[in-house]
């Protein structure tokens, strides 16, 4: 039995840990802020159960990074039923919105009416792609809804990070530079696969050239969508010296069909990696991008350091 003062004797008294004073305490944990906007994450490409499922893995990593965020998806080629577009999914988070505002004031909580905008608007993409984004951009006009566009998630060294652990996973690479582990497969040239045009090359470059620190391989970036980009580039590596190359995508993976990722590859005579995916940086760039605009202190998202 326990009394009104703790357990009863012979028992275990669990007392709560005194908070660690000085410089070296642990931060609290960062939640959302009360009445914050909704993140919305902007999917382009042909909405699918695999794209569905992608985006959906994304948004559950931002939540576990950032407590009581209110996280949503929405297609640029949606249907508004199975797949719900970006322009009806700001409608709800407006709605949304509007609705808890009216419950609390009916319970006779005293809260501030809602401003600012309903959603922040991640697209989910690695590089810029001119052309998605003037979508996305459309979207949140016809929407007539205040919210906030994001830039995209490169270039970060986290894209670096991930871009190595496809190139691993492949066998293209080596996991750990520093255990020397061999991989008979492993390229010595990497060609970093882009969509957006001459834009999208430039910013994959920066990202490239974090890679190429980690693998200490040449990489260079070329455009799925220009005619000739990858073959070029492949030409170049072989004429630098390398002789095995690698194709890695600088891309989520449903921003193009996979079909063109095979087509590239067969041109240029390489292997090729997986797309970036799901991979667990990906969600904390997309929730950095969202409490950036909100100008919240997030835990900072950073790579693994270059071996």
């Amino acid at each position: 039995m326990s009394s009104p003062t703790g357990p009863a004797s012979g028992l275990p008294v669990r007392m709560p840990r005194p908070r660690q004073p000085g410089r070296h305490r642990r931060p609290e944990p960062l939640v959302a802020p009360e009445g914050a906007p909704a993140l919305v994450l902007a999917v382009p490409g042909t909405p699918s159960a695999a794209t569905r499922s992608l985006a959906e893995e994304v948004v559950s990593i931002a939540r576990s990074e950032l407590p009581g965020l209110d996280a949503l998806i929405g297609y640029l080629d949606g249907d508004d039923a199975e797949f719900p577009t970006l322009k009806s999914v700001l409608a709800y988070a407006a709605d949304e919105r509007t609705a808890r505002y009216e419950q609390a004031r009916a319970a006779g909580v005293d809260v501030k009416a809602p401003d600012g905008p309903v959603a922040v608007v991640v697209p989910l993409l690695a590089g810029p792609d001119s052309a998605l984004l003037r979508r996305v951009r459309q979207a949140l006009m016809d929407s007539r809804l205040a919210a906030e566009l994001t830039d995209v998630l490169g270039p970060h060294p986290l894209l670096a990070e991930a871009l190595h652990v496809r190139l691993s996973e492949a066998g293209l690479a080596r996991a750990d530079r520093a255990r020397l582990f061999t991989v008979a497969t492993a390229a010595d040239g990497i060609i970093l696969a882009s969509v957006g045009g001459d834009e999208a090359v430039q910013a994959a470059g920066i990202t490239g050239m974090l890679l190429a620190a980690r693998l200490a391989v040449p990489v260079m970036a070329a455009a799925l969508d220009e005619e000739g980009s990858i073959s070029s580039v492949a030409d170049q590596l072989r004429s630098s010296g390398s002789q095995q190359l690698a194709l890695a995508p600088y891309l989520i993976g449903p921003e193009i069909d996979a079909g063109l990722l095979e087509a590239a590859a067969t041109e240029a005579d390489c292997a090729i990696a997986e797309p970036l995916g799901p991979y667990p940086a990906i969600g904390k760039l997309a929730l950095a991008k969202y409490t950036t605009a909100l100008g919240i202190a997030p835990q900072q998202a950073q790579g693994t350091p270059v071996r």
